[in-house]
């Protein structure tokens, strides 16, 4: 055990991005001492900076009222362009094609709204297995509105022997039911095993049997790498709430490839805040949608969320996110060195260790009372969760963990087991 403490002090004294750590808050125990926090697959921590932003347009509010749509610095109504640029950089997306809006079911909705065009013929969904609950009941009620049958409608993709989402299924489901899918909807990172999937290969199959492919990116974004513009992916969506810092309940994101920009037949669910600019205050009756993602959206956002969101990508594009990304399979790695190591036959490691198939997730697979065993790791001072039923979860997120705290993680699970 001691010789993992040297290394990892080690490797926290080499970390470039040690530095970060400071630059966000963790939550203390009742001796003010900080805890090890391993919970940012699920809630982000607070960038010390989030209040400010937060208490600068409070104040915008207090003084200008609703002259801050246009006065001040950063006026409310371009307010949402100011965190483009931290998603361009973290999707690999163009400028014209990401925002943020809404949350992610929401976003979800109106984009299945305009990908989810069935036919008599090409009518069915393919979701994986293990689909979140959310996209899950959101692909059924749409099934459900254009008239389908669910189970006749929704095509899942079984996992393989090790519960892992299996390509050659995919790939055979695919294959099966090419001429009846309508639309594919996948994860980046499967919520509940960290597995990342290969987003590239898996959207050039799609289209290969000429369907269209939308991605839940909530456990991607700020995560794992992404290209999606060159990747050529049809639409994506995402939350900002876990490895985005911005706050529970944090305003959602979108991408929409560009090549549907010009698609004016493209069925959308309408709002003002999406209609052409130059004219959206002459409250024209004709909607004009904006030639950009933005055209989806319905209504202006909520500035105060903004402000949240804008505090944490600050952080991400003054960053070498590929960096963050290097960190981030060392601190995995040495994660899953020290379970292995030392809780071999106590626990099974069910996330990938395959290089380009896992992120900062991993999730451990522990026989017994795992709400307990959290419980204890709380009073241990470890933040970690479980999913029922025998499955903990931990993310040592690069830009805030250290080496140190899955040091302090594995050894409190080590004394527990």
């Amino acid at each position: 055990m001691q010789n993992f403490r040297q290394l990892a002090g080690q490797l926290d004294d080499e970390d470039p991005l040690k530095n970060y750590q400071a630059q966000f808050l963790f939550p203390k125990n009742t001796k003010n001492e900080k805890k090890v926090y391993l919970c940012g697959h699920s809630l982000g921590l607070q960038p010390q900076n989030t209040e400010k932003l937060i208490k600068t347009e409070l104040e915008k509010w207090a003084n200008y009222a609703v002259e801050g749509h246009f006065n001040g610095e950063n006026p409310w109504l371009n307010y949402h362009e100011i965190v483009t640029p931290g998603l361009v950089k973290l999707t690999g997306a163009l400028p014209e094609e990401v925002v943020a809006m809404n949350s992610l079911t929401t976003n979800l909705h109106l984009l299945l709204i305009s990908f989810y065009q069935p036919t008599a013929k090409r009518y069915k969904i393919l979701i994986e297995a293990g689909a979140f609950p959310s996209d899950r009941y959101a692909v059924h009620s749409h099934v459900q509105l254009h008239g389908f049958n669910v189970e006749e409608a929704v095509i899942e993709v079984s996992s393989d022997a090790d519960g892992l989402f299996s390509i050659e299924n995919f790939e055979n489901a695919l294959k099966q039911y090419a001429n009846e899918i309508a639309l594919v909807l996948l994860p980046g990172v499967q919520y509940k095993t960290g597995q990342l999937l290969p987003i590239q290969q898996l959207t050039q199959l799609a289209h290969h049997y000429q369907c269209k492919i939308g991605w839940d990116l909530a456990h991607a974004i700020g995560n794992i790498y992404l290209d999606l513009h060159r990747w050529q992916c049809d639409f994506a969506v995402w939350c900002h709430y876990k490895y985005l810092n911005a706050g529970p309940g944090a305003i959602g994101g979108c991408f929409v490839h560009e090549k549907y920009f010009k698609d004016i037949e493209l069925p959308r669910l309408a709002g003002w805040w999406g209609h052409e600019k130059y004219s959206r205050f002459e409250m024209p009756q004709r909607f004009v949608p904006l030639k950009s993602v933005e055209a989806w959206q319905l209504s202006n956002p909520p500035i105060f969320q903004l402000a949240a969101l804008r505090a944490s990508l600050d952080i991400f594009l003054n960053m070498d996110f590929a960096l963050s990304l290097k960190k981030s399979i060392k601190l995995t790695e040495f994660a899953r060195s020290m379970l292995l190591q030392l809780l071999e036959n106590k626990i099974r490691v069910i996330t990938p260790s395959l290089a380009g198939q896992y992120g900062a997730q991993l999730s451990l697979k522990i026989t017994g009372d795992n709400e307990t065993l959290v419980k204890c790791l709380n009073q241990k001072n470890i933040i970690c969760d479980y999913r029922k039923p025998d499955i903990i979860r931990i993310a040592a997120v690069p830009i805030y963990n250290s080496f140190q705290d899955v040091y302090y993680f594995v050894k409190a699970l080590y004394e527990l087991l």
